[in-house]
């Protein structure tokens, strides 16, 4: 079977390659170029470009570079900031995987002639009524399928998710048996277009405005201020200055046209 890896360059999609060479597919690599602004952390940065570039070197597989900036933007960016403007909790992990590693990518598996599309993702796929359906992960610690959860039974039937039978251990203990570069590379959890270094309030700033915001108990008496209330999400505790109260306290609703 000839099998496309999107290949992130994480220890997870170096490893669900390797497997599934290990089950005697054809594998080729290919990795997203998505965003072409700043990135220190999660899956978008060149470094980790080249990381997978190298496994898939080390792995003895073609790998190809896709460049989908102008629909990360479309699909990812824009709506994050919309999300943010409208007082929404934004994922773009889901659009990311929606619209790109699950639709433009396997249009492009179809086009280039492979039979599936596979992923890193601690997921998987299990038959139910007769049709592919989600499941989580084997290691539950590390279930992704909530960001999945958008892809329809036709789309599943097209796609493997080798490590989401094996724990984040296994994961890394094999990829330490293979020498894998990646075998030690930290997880990337956090907004890939998003710097660590400026955060969310500058990355925002520079494309909406941000309005100070009152914020009330559930009874409608003020309890403090936020400087961005698009900054806020339905959630969150931390950064609300609200860390003196006699109990922990979170953001229940978000309502940009009130200011509160």
């Amino acid at each position: 079977m000839r099998v496309l890896v999107a290949m992130s360059g994480g220890v997870d999609s170096s490893v669900a390659a390797a497997l599934l060479l290990e089950q005697g597919h054809e594998v080729t690599g290919v990795t997203m170029r998505l965003w072409g602004g700043p990135s220190d952390s999660g899956c978008c940065s060149a470094s980790d470009v080249d990381d997978a570039r190298r496994v898939a070197q080390q792995l003895d597989v073609a790998h190809y570079v896709f460049d989908y900036e102008d629909d990360f933007e479309r699909h990812g960016v824009g709506p994050y900031v919309e999300a943010h403007r409208e007082g929404r909790t934004p994922n773009p992990c889901v659009e990311c995987n929606r619209h790109l590693k699950f639709d433009r990518l396997l249009d492009r598996a179809d086009e280039l002639g492979f039979d599936v599309l596979a992923t890193g993702h601690h997921a998987r796929v299990v038959r139910r009524d007769g049709r592919a359906a989600l499941a989580r992960a084997v290691d539950v610690a590390k279930d992704q399928s909530y960001v999945l959860h958008v892809l329809p039974p036709a789309t599943l039937e097209r796609c493997r998710f080798p490590v989401g039978e094996l724990t984040k251990a296994e994961v890394r203990s094999m990829a330490e048996d293979l020498g894998l570069r990646t075998a030690d590379k930290p997880e990337s959890q956090d907004v890939c277009f998003v710097t660590a270094s400026d955060g969310r309030a500058t990355f925002l700033g520079d494309r909406i405005p941000l309005r100070p915001a009152r914020l009330v108990d559930t009874a409608g008496a003020a309890v403090g201020s936020v400087d961005a209330i698009e900054l806020v999400t339905i959630g969150q505790r931390r950064g609300l200055g609200l860390a003196g109260a006699a109990e922990r306290r979170f953001a229940l609703d978000v309502d940009v046209r009130a200011g509160e």
